[in-house]
């Protein structure tokens, strides 16, 4: 259902039906290992003017992998990693 790379990879679906009979599928929830967990590829700083697709461009080669980054720094809203230039993130192995 999902591609390897998404963070719904793997991830079990289920069914809700709904009062009309119809029947919603979902994704059960992810639960998000501790950051310290994560193996570490390394970190790297914030630059001005960073996003998180920049980042992980430069460090992990596919955009997308966000997620990542944001799982191994404990960050429930990915954009406040890239508001301090300076910071240093932590990028886990893929």
């Amino acid at each position: 259902m999902f591609e390897h790379t998404s963070r719904y990879y793997g991830l079990e679906t289920a069914l809700h039906t709904l009062p009309d009979g119809r029947q919603v599928a979902y994704v059960r929830r992810r639960l998000v290992p501790p950051a310290g967990s994560h193996a570490l590829l390394a970190e790297v700083p914030v630059a001005q003017g960073d996003r998180m697709d920049l980042v992980t461009a430069r460090a992990l080669g596919d955009p997308l992998q966000f997620w990542r980054v944001a799982d191994a720094n404990d960050a429930m809203y990915p954009p406040d990693l890239v508001r301090e230039p300076g910071r240093l993130l932590r990028i886990p192995l893929p």
